[in-house]
């Protein structure tokens, strides 16, 4: 079964992105439902203190303890949806300390994004795409762009229209379809496995 880690990005204290999450994956457990097994990874309870590796990830998995359970986590999954704010037109800087931990546990899986924001947190996750390509990640590219202002009572309570159920749907089914196709090349690559 295809396992899918849906990331929850942000660490902030009265953070939205929990419940964006919890929404996503619900309707994604729904949708696919035996095709893949969605599974909550908040960056949040993983403790990565700001990258505290001396040799880069992509020369050397990491030491730490800490860095080795994120490592084993992360590798543990085929695809990813990203879940993610946007703070001054980038993600959080938990999201992208949490992605330079690591380098072979992304490369050669999909990924897609949610985000939420003022406009969609449409510049954040153009960042992270940049970001996918140096990782060897397959960036797919529906994206689910939810409004502060149309998908949060006053800017708080998450609650998304129902136009963005397609959306969700239309991304897992694409993300389904990646995961699918990238399986055989993460299998055949000591790099990528």
């Amino acid at each position: 079964m295809i396992r899918i880690g849906v990331i929850i990005g942000s660490t902030r204290p009265g953070r939205k992105g929990d419940r964006v999450a919890e929404w996503v994956r619900d309707l994604a457990v729904e949708h696919a439902g035996e095709a893949a097994d969605f599974e909550l990874v908040d960056v949040k309870d993983h403790g990565l203190p700001l990258l505290d590796e001396a040799v880069p990830a992509l020369v050397a998995p990491g030491e730490r303890p800490h860095t080795r359970r994120w490592a084993e986590r992360i590798g543990s999954y085929d695809a990813f949806i990203v879940v993610t704010p946007e703070y001054n037109t980038a993600p959080p800087a938990s999201l992208t300390n949490a992605i330079d931990y690591l380098h072979q546990e992304w490369a050669g899986k999909p990924v897609a994004y949610v985000g939420y924001g003022v406009y969609g947190a449409v510049m954040a996750v153009q960042k992270l795409r940049a970001q996918a390509g140096v990782l060897r990640m397959a960036d797919i590219g529906p994206q689910v762009a939810l409004s502060l202002r149309e998908d949060f009572v006053n800017f708080t309570d998450f609650r998304p229209q129902e136009l963005h159920v397609p959306e969700v749907h239309g991304l897992v089914d694409e993300l389904l379809i990646w995961a699918r196709a990238l399986a055989p090349l993460r299998a055949a690559s000591p790099a990528t496995a």
